[in-house]
């Protein structure tokens, strides 16, 4: 039977995620068959993943083709791919130096380091500071989980680092009465995510960023989930005009593939020398290949383009449906990163939406719908959405 798949997990695998009870076995496009081929409509994308959807040809090729050549040799030796993604993805970035990882999560460990080590390297005290957001959401590892904003993803570990403050974002005067000469950076989403989809003031972070030039603390934007294009921008900082010291980027970059990184400019890009940072698998050809065709295609295709339009057809059908019910109360985001606030709990218009209409949704906190879906969406994907949504919201 189809549901021992469910059953066999449940009794295999680490209970740390509360999964809904469907069996995803392949996609294609912007949508995704269970095991029984059943179709969905896909707006979830991985959680903003699959920026180029599912069996996206020339990625797909781009993997058959290095897995033919070589998949793996260490950080001990140099490889072509891993250079050709890195000129990329620093052209496309305008940073200067890139460090290839295997996650979000330990891009910004990576982050964080550089952030100590530019500290050290300035003669800053040793217990330095770093400034942080509420509700942001960095990552499940010791050092990530420091810096996100949740005291619920964060107490069952403590201690964790020290020395970090949390500001309120979008309030400049709550980042400046955290500032001292302790700081040794400010660690902020571009977008919040994972905190309800709140993207940055343009005052706030113009803002934020006039601090750590005065006082030479390193700014790190987390561009995780809402870079690779979704916002508009092919990162959402570019939208501001707002240069961070130091960037992380990783979902959408390996289209599936396991990549994060790293990125650096200025002093950041200096700060950390031999033996100081390292890792087996980050940077391996047969990921890197995937990342440069990936790069390839976003520029060739013009995704931040495709994604402005179809994103604002989406806050226009958003809007509408937002006007037709009493159940939704605001609406956030931008391009392909939006969110509907509900005055109830979504986790059973989700799951309804799953089940019964076969729609892939998300959420962002107990009220929130996160919109991510694949970046190749078309208008006609979006009526969809909203027709099956719909029905789900008046059931």
């Amino acid at each position: 039977m189809p549901d021992s798949y469910i059953s066999r997990a449940e009794g295999a695998l680490y209970k740390t995620y509360s999964r809904f009870p469907v069996v995803f076995e392949r996609g294609d496009g912007v949508r995704l068959y269970d095991d029984k081929g059943q179709e969905y409509l896909d707006f979830g994308a991985g959680i903003a993943v699959m920026g180029l959807g599912y069996h996206y040809p020339e990625v797909d090729e781009a993997a058959k083709s290095q897995i033919d050549k070589l998949v793996h040799t260490s950080n001990l030796f140099y490889n072509i791919p891993a250079t050709e993604a890195a000129e990329k993805l620093l052209k496309v970035s305008q940073m200067d130096r890139v460090f290839f990882t295997n996650s979000g999560t330990e891009a910004i460990e990576g982050a964080l380091k550089i952030a100590k080590r530019h500290a050290y390297n300035r003669g800053l005290p040793s217990d330095y500071e770093i400034i942080a957001m509420e509700h942001s959401f960095h990552g499940r590892s010791l050092g990530a989980l420091s810096v996100t904003g949740n005291a619920h993803y964060r107490e069952p570990f403590d201690p964790l680092i020290p020395n970090i403050r949390f500001a309120e974002y979008n309030n400049l005067d709550s980042v400046k009465s955290l500032f001292s000469e302790k700081t040794a950076a400010v660690i902020m989403e571009t977008i919040q995510g994972e905190g309800g989809i709140y993207p940055a003031t343009e005052e706030f972070l113009t803002g934020v960023r006039a601090l750590c030039d005065e006082t030479g603390a390193l700014l790190i934007l987390d561009e995780i989930q809402c870079g690779m294009a979704r916002s508009g921008s092919m990162f959402a900082w570019q939208t501001y005009g707002v240069k961070p010291d130091v960037m992380t980027v990783a979902k959408a970059l390996g289209n599936g593939f396991p990549i994060g990184a790293f990125l650096a400019h200025g002093e950041a890009a200096n700060a950390m020398t031999v033996g100081d940072h390292g890792s087996t698998y980050g940077g391996n050809p047969l990921v890197c290949a995937v990342a440069s065709k990936v790069l390839d295609i976003y520029k060739e295709k013009d995704i931040p383009g495709h994604v402005r339009n179809v994103g604002g057809y989406l806050w226009d059908e958003l809007e509408a449906l937002m006007a037709s019910s009493d159940k939704i109360v605001a609406h956030r985001g931008k391009g392909l990163i939006q969110g509907l606030e509900f005055n109830v709990p979504v986790a059973d218009i989700v799951k309804s939406a799953l089940l019964d209409e076969h729609l892939v949704l998300i959420s962002a906190g107990a009220n929130v719908i996160r919109f991510v879906p694949p970046l190749i969406i078309t208008e006609a994907d979006v009526d969809e959405m909203v027709e099956k949504l719909g029905r789900v919201i008046v059931a």
